[in-house]
């Protein structure tokens, strides 16, 4: 991990004790481990060829909290490829089944891909809005809390899609919906898209925070933990 996330470390571990982090149930005190799920498509999953499971964000954040004084244990639940659609049908069997706390929620690339001989996403905006009502609302109905997050943006030189467009343009639209969504229904929102187009902006190349210009290498990944972190304090 490089320098800024140990200095997020040692932020993480100040606050520890001070219930700052009562909201994910901090503290020594926790008689039992919270439980967290990541659910979302491969950026979620994190490990391929150049990023191994200890790089992903799933684990940076767990051993972050762990080390602020968090009792928590992350499930990672990311699939390839998977959209909000799939991510309701196995809902029940793979995310409420294991009883958790929090829900950490992160879909969008593969909803608004158009792919290859098509002229269309794969689902629609609106779709893909209500889909991640839906989802809320049954992850609240099991009495657990949620975070909606935006995905990263793709880099520049990212491979186009379908119609030979760069994928964001197709993305953002759907990226403005999950606003929407956290807005309407007062979540809590890592907006990893905006971040990542404000570095753009400041001149950083975004393809460096990437494997293939989609998906986040072990540098990408600190970004996206030090984002959520950010969220998490807000949230204490």
């Amino acid at each position: 991990m490089d320098s800024k996330a140990r200095l997020n470390r040692r932020e993480l571990a100040g606050l520890a004790g001070t219930g700052a982090l009562a909201a994910l149930g901090a503290g020594p005190a926790a008689a039992d481990p919270k439980r967290i799920i990541t659910l979302g498509d491969s950026i979620t999953k994190g490990v391929r060829p150049g990023v191994t499971r200890e790089q992903t964000f799933t684990f940076l954040l767990e051993a972050i909290l762990h080390e602020a004084g968090l009792e928590c244990m992350f499930t990672n639940q990311g699939i390839g490829g998977e959209r909000t659609d799939q991510a309701l049908v196995r809902l029940d069997r793979d995310i409420l089944s294991l009883k958790p706390q929090w829900v950490l929620i992160m879909y969008g690339t593969n909803d608004s891909y158009v792919d290859i001989g098509k002229t269309e996403p794969r689902i629609t905006r609106e779709q893909y809005r209500e889909n991640l009502k839906e989802l809320t609302r049954r992850i609240r109905g099991a009495v657990a809390n949620v975070v909606l997050m935006t995905p990263p943006r793709w880099s520049d030189e990212a491979m186009k899609n379908g119609v030979g467009e760069n994928p964001n343009i197709r993305l953002e639209p759907y990226v403005e919906a999950c606003r929407e969504a956290a807005r309407e229904l007062e979540l809590p929102l890592v907006d990893h898209y905006r971040f990542w187009t404000e570095q753009r902006m400041k001149g950083v190349r975004l393809h460096d925070w990437t494997t293939d210009g989609c998906h986040p290498n072990p540098a990408g990944h600190v970004q996206l933990t030090e984002q959520i972190y950010n969220v998490v304090r807000r949230i204490g």
